[in-house]
């Protein structure tokens, strides 16, 4: 009940209305300072400030009062403690506003700051939506669909084209291709023939396979995956407030000097005007709007931030590892040789046979040269008696041509002579992480096209600012070392690790971390989302990236922009060096006010004043941070 009662009145609206009512008590007091006759408001049978006291009051004396009772040691003294003692001692003496309005900035200072770290969670939702939740068993040659959960070790399941892989199991019968980027975030779907592995969440593309269930419910792939991110979110600690952590010396300098002046002076309104002016409420405020201000200055670059840790995190890190596919490279399949082993057969004609052929194929290899011919304007011919075996090629007759297009294992069963001068290309494209299709006619190779995915031209030149700025960047990937390597040589990255399952993803940031790095992991699938959560900090790519990745990262790039990365880095130091210079500011401004408070200057009212005027140039000081350059 007095949660609910807190939520309510701490909330937006609630927080307007106590703004309300202390503006209203504003003028008044004014004029009665300064000389002016008292102003009565008939209207009200009360005095305004009592409902500010009240509405913004009543939540942060229940968060003192939380933080006594639940918080550890010194972290039971909250800058909140030190509000709810001033309010009090400005009640205890008749001048409401003073008591309203630090209470009234306070609330303004916890909304600023809910505003900048509220993250929705949905993607571990997502995630676990990805579960399968039947699967196909086979019992004495009958199928049987039966739920995901009932499935046991050493079940015998059929896996038929288009599925989703239920458990992790290995193949007994049957050859495919497996997309397994939720896994690995390889681009290409893997082929797979029997006694291979295959992961729970992944899918079946082509062929019928039958597999034996090796890890089923929680202890398959894609469960642990899940136990990973949730895991590693409940390890993420909330940013402690600035204030809090001074709270532990605030309090007990504002009630000795206090005290002290009540012994001096005499003036109980003086003791109460040093506790008002003491507290921290530009303190508060410094924090949440110089991140509100950076997060809307990053905005405006198609950056999104979604927490202030994430920018005070951002400018103190030292490592930055990148996946792969979809990061440093576009994620898609594009054609990038061509070579023809027949004198009579150029690199268009090959192109076109090879593309006509394959315009009927699932395949995504054989899908991408169809579409690069395409968008080359090749001219594609018709195709007969297509035949397709999963996971190895096709084969097609396109005009007079009987053409096999596949891998060189498919070949070679098909009476094809794969000879040297082949080897020697075939060697040279799997050196450079390519993929490859053979094409052959009359138990002849007559050419290959070799297919890769594409780096991001901005990628060389953003690993180069990053080592200027004397970061360490790293490549983890769920791909082959070849391909892991190639990428890595034309980006700049000197550090690789490949053929890495989620969890290795985890344990190499978990590794970096034990040696005292700061890490900030960048990627976009859903394999990523765990290294994502371990990451010091991370990023995620927005505009292709999966749901799940943005919402596991803090900071996305709606832009899929990687030179964005050092302009982070840059915006994340500026915004921590305001928050230090409006923190000292405020504290200039209240130890000005402490003061003018012992020389009976100030009272609790014109003292709330001027430590108000103390919050707004923390404001303003932020604000200027919107508009700033950082390119």
């Amino acid at each position: 009940m007095l949660k609910k009662l807190n939520d309510f009145l701490s909330g937006l609206p609630m927080t307007i209305v106590a703004g309300a009512f202390l503006l209203l008590d504003l003028v008044p007091h004014l004029m009665e300072e300064f000389g002016g006759d008292p102003v009565q408001l008939a209207f009200l049978p009360f005095d305004p400030a009592w409902a500010t006291v009240v509405i913004s009051g009543l939540p942060l004396l229940y968060l003192a009062v939380w933080r006594i009772i639940h918080n550890p040691g010194i972290s039971k003294i909250s800058s909140a403690l030190l509000i709810c003692i001033a309010m009090f001692a400005a009640i205890a003496v008749g001048d409401l506003f003073a008591a309203g309005e630090v209470a009234f900035i306070m609330a303004i200072g916890a909304l600023l700051e809910e505003a900048t770290t509220n993250r929705a969670k949905k993607g571990l939702k997502k995630l676990i939506g990805l579960a399968p939740t039947k699967g196909r068993r086979l019992t004495d040659g009958k199928e049987e669909m039966i739920p995901a959960e009932e499935i046991r070790q050493g079940d015998l399941l059929r896996i038929l084209p288009g599925e989703t892989i239920p458990v992790d199991g290995t193949i007994i019968s049957g050859e495919t291709s497996v997309d397994q980027s939720v896994m690995t975030g390889e681009s290409l779907p893997v082929d797979k023939g029997v006694g291979e592995e295959v992961f729970c969440g992944t899918i079946n593309r082509f062929g019928s396979i039958d597999i034996s269930a090796t890890k089923v419910g929680e202890n398959s792939s894609l469960q642990k995956l899940i136990r990973m991110v949730q895991d590693a979110e409940n390890k993420q600690a909330p940013m402690q407030r600035i204030a809090d952590r001074a709270a532990s010396w605030l309090v007990p300098a504002a009630l000795l000097i206090a005290i002290f002046a009540y012994i001096f002076t005499g003036n109980i309104v003086t003791a109460v005007t040093v506790l008002v002016v003491f507290c921290p409420c530009a303190l508060v405020l410094a924090t949440p709007t110089a991140i509100m201000a950076a997060i809307g200055q990053a905005a405006k670059h198609g950056v999104i931030i979604k927490s202030g840790e994430a920018l005070e995190k951002m400018g103190k890190v030292d490592t930055i590892a990148f996946d792969k596919t979809g990061t440093l490279t576009y994620g898609r399949l594009d054609v990038s040789d061509i070579i023809s082993f027949d004198a009579a057969i150029d690199g268009a004609d090959l192109l076109s046979l090879a593309a006509s052929a394959e315009a009927r194929s699932e395949h995504p290899l054989g899908k991408a040269i169809a579409a690069y011919a395409k968008a080359q304007e090749i001219p594609l011919m018709e195709s007969n008696g297509f035949k397709m075996t999963a996971g190895r090629g096709i084969f097609a007759e396109v005009g007079s041509h009987r053409l096999l297009c596949g891998n060189e294992k498919f070949l070679r069963e098909n009476g094809v002579l794969i000879d040297n001068k082949v080897q020697s290309a075939l060697e040279r494209i799997r050196t450079q992480g390519k993929a490859s299709v053979l094409t052959a006619e009359n138990q002849k190779c007559i050419g290959v096209i070799a297919l890769s995915d594409v780096l991001r031209p901005e990628a060389k030149d953003m690993v180069s600012r990053l080592s200027d700025m004397h970061t360490r960047t790293v490549l983890l990937t769920g791909d082959n070392r070849k391909t892991a390597d190639y990428f890595a040589q034309q980006a700049g990255i000197s550090e690789v690790r490949a053929d890495l399952l989620p969890e290795e993803k985890v344990q190499s940031i978990e590794k970096l971390q034990a040696e005292n790095h700061r890490v900030c992991m960048i990627g976009d699938g859903v394999n990523d989302a765990p290294a994502l959560k371990t990451a010091d900090v991370s990023v995620a790519m927005g505009s292709m990236g999966s749901d799940i990745a943005i919402d596991a990262a803090e900071i996305a790039l709606m832009s899929d922009d990687i030179s964005k990365i050092p302009y982070l880095k840059r915006l994340s130091n500026a915004t921590v060096k305001t928050i230090k210079a409006s923190i000292t500011l405020s504290m200039c401004i209240n130890f000005a006010a402490i003061v003018l408070s012992l020389m009976e200057v100030l009272t609790p009212t014109t003292g709330a004043l001027v430590h108000n005027a103390g919050s707004c140039f923390v404001v303003l000081i932020a604000a200027l941070l919107y508009d700033r350059k950082f390119e």
